[in-house]
């Protein structure tokens, strides 16, 4: 994209020749806004009731950013546009699949006994055995929270098989088990055996045929075993088997002579994926009870025994493998062909958190009517887990975050706002920006660290943009800080105003004319017009080459007199394009430094144009 010569010679053809068009307005007040509406109205009838006792929502709703993030998903994958029918029926599914209780009668009676005490968190990328019924499909990258409901071995073999159950299904599944686990599955001494809890991952899945048995789980090599430490045998098996060792208690020579290692740990930090001589890498920071730190690394096909593994867990280690890193003789684990990997998972505490009537706004609220009817506090209360450093997670929030609502200690947030300024900040290993958001109730900075290079594309002034993952901490001087990391689970960041797929969901967005718009706007010569009134715009990329059916790269690398000849190339009379505009004045500084000269005459961008049929 050519953003000094190409442009200015595309904005004189857009003056002459584009003179009938509709309009998408986006830079509306947020109370018109028909996407938040549409949020609003799609959370009442995924949970029409709402009940509240004694102060407190009782609450079994979707998050208000897991509507949003699959409302944009569905967006993504129909670009040609989503009807309302085609998005609450995906909502609707997506939010059944998500809490299917099963049917409670035909769950084993084990898995009924262990779901009194379940308080652990479902990892981000659990499915449940019922949904792969229903798929007949599983990603080799899905977890499955399995409980052991029978282990057997088949007639006539010494091939061993699990049947699981889950939490969540009333439906159990068979897994041919590893022979790398055969020695944990043994009926006399081994700890695989009925009521047991296993995380599994890396698995195929054998799909029946007509005339076949059921569909079975192939052996994984990635199984964790989960132990309880409130259980004797557990409390027993970690005392005997991993406290013996610590980290500064390895000695390498040692082991390279025969001698075998256990170790028992907290994960305190989980890292991205790399990619080092063409495999992938993830590295996992453990700490022992000495506060000694040692890096625990996954090779391959292994990285996916991270998503088995939360912070603040505790990992217990049978045989790892130690390399010893040249040329400082650092030391580190990995995942060997011997190892065995147990998990004590970290059960989340919750905390309570108040609420303002005005983030109660959805249609037909239960809670809102009963607070307007009394005359008590105007607040409610939900309560969110909360991790082992203090911070509350705010991913299953069931209302929109409002800036004035951030605090430090806060996770899993999400913004919905129009973008303000963009800085590139030096200095950071990663490509780093800060992006300043602005909503209705004020603007905040969030510093996002994308991967590499930036892989949102262009985002200018003005865009709408949904934004999930942050995180708020307060700094050393007491400032809020407002963190985005690309590689973070629950992370999303979406340009709305580029988003094709909205320009033809009249669900999403409201057609306006170009009279809304204020005088005081329109300051300079004519781009746009309808039955209504003109204005002025500018474009780029994709919105560019739609209405002028060439791109900006290739007018660019015309003749000079080509390029003031092209006007009269292309018709526009009896054409109507739909537009997305917004309103974008830019600055000139930092980031935006870029388009200044070209733009600061005129107020409006052409984000994204689609030709009516």
């Amino acid at each position: 994209m050519k953003e000094t010569h190409s442009n200015s010679k595309l904005h004189e053809i857009a003056d002459n020749e584009i003179s009938a068009m509709e309009i998408d307005l986006e830079e509306e007040a947020e109370e018109e806004d028909p996407f938040l509406k549409f949020i609003d109205y799609a959370k009442s009838v995924l949970t029409p009731d709402y009940d509240i006792e004694e102060g407190e929502e009782q609450l079994n709703a979707p998050g208000w950013s897991w509507i949003v993030s699959r409302i944009l998903r569905t967006c993504i994958a129909y670009s040609s546009g989503v009807t309302t029918a085609i998005l609450l029926s995906d909502l609707s599914q997506a939010w059944s699949e998500q809490n299917r209780s099963g049917a409670q009668k035909k769950r084993p009676e084990c898995i009924n006994q262990l779901a009194k005490t379940h308080k652990r968190v479902k990892l981000p990328k659990t499915v449940t055995i019922d949904s792969i019924y229903e798929k007949n499909f599983l990603s080799f990258s899905s977890v499955i929270e399995a409980v052991i409901v029978d282990a057997f071995v088949l007639p006539g073999t010494n091939i061993h098989i699990l049947t699981l159950g889950d939490f969540w299904s009333s439906n159990t599944i068979d897994l041919y088990l590893h022979r790398r686990y055969y020695s944990l599955a043994d009926p006399n001494c081994g700890i695989l055996k009925k009521g047991r809890e296993i995380f599994l991952t890396g698995c195929y899945l054998r799909t029946s045929t007509a005339g076949s048995a059921q569909s079975r789980l192939l052996p994984t090599e990635y199984i964790v075993t989960l132990l309880n430490e409130d259980l004797d045998d557990d409390a027993m098996l970690i005392g005997a088997q991993f406290c013996s060792d610590s980290f500064s208690s390895i000695l390498p020579d040692a082991f390279n002579r025969g001698v075998s290692y256990s170790f028992y740990a907290r994960i305190e930090s989980i890292g991205s994926l790399e990619i080092q001589d063409s495999i992938q890498r993830k590295q996992i920071i453990l700490v022992d009870d000495d506060g000694v730190r040692l890096t625990f690394s996954l090779w391959g096909d292994q990285v996916l025994l991270a998503n088995c593994f939360s912070v603040g867990s505790m990992l217990a280690l049978d045989r790892p493998f130690i390399a010893c890193l040249e040329p400082f003789n650092e030391i580190s684990l990995e995942y060997g062909s011997e190892t065995q990997l147990y998990t004590v998972p970290l059960l989340h505490h919750e905390e309570q958190v108040s609420v303002a009537l005005t983030q109660n706004r959805y249609p037909g609220s239960k809670l809102l009517k009963a607070l307007e009817a009394s005359q008590g506090p105007q607040v409610s209360q939900v309560t969110l887990p909360c991790n082992s450093l203090g911070s509350i997670d705010f991913s299953n929030y069931p209302f929109r975050p409002l800036v004035t609502d951030l605090r430090d200690k806060m996770t899993g947030i999400s913004l919905y706002g129009t973008v303000t300024d963009i800085k590139s900040e030096q200095n950071f290993s990663r490509t780093t920006f800060s992006m300043r958001v602005k909503e209705t109730t004020g603007s905040i900075w969030a510093k996002l660290h994308f991967l590499d290079s930036w892989s949102l594309g262009r985002l200018a002034l003005g865009h709408t943009v949904y934004i999930s993952g942050l995180t708020c901490t307060k700094t050393k001087n007491n400032r809020l800080e407002v963190l985005w990391f690309e590689d973070a689970t629950g992370s999303v960041l979406v340009n709305l105003s580029c988003l094709p797929a909205l320009l033809n969901s009249y669900c999403l967005q409201k057609l306006s004319s170009l009279s809304e718009l204020s005088d005081a706007m329109c300051r300079t010569y004519v781009t746009l017009a309808d039955e209504t009134a003109k204005i002025s715009a500018w474009c780029t990329g994709h919105a560019a080459t739609e209405l002028l059916q060439i791109s900006p790269d290739e007018f660019d690398e015309l003749p000079e007199e080509e390029q003031y000849m092209y006007p009269t190339s292309i018709q526009h009379e009896h054409e109507r394009f739909t537009v997305a505009i917004v309103k974008c004045k830019r600055q000139t500084n930092g980031f935006a430094d870029t388009l200044a000269h070209e733009t600061d005459s005129m107020n409006w961008e052409i984000s994204r144009a689609l030709k009516c049929e």
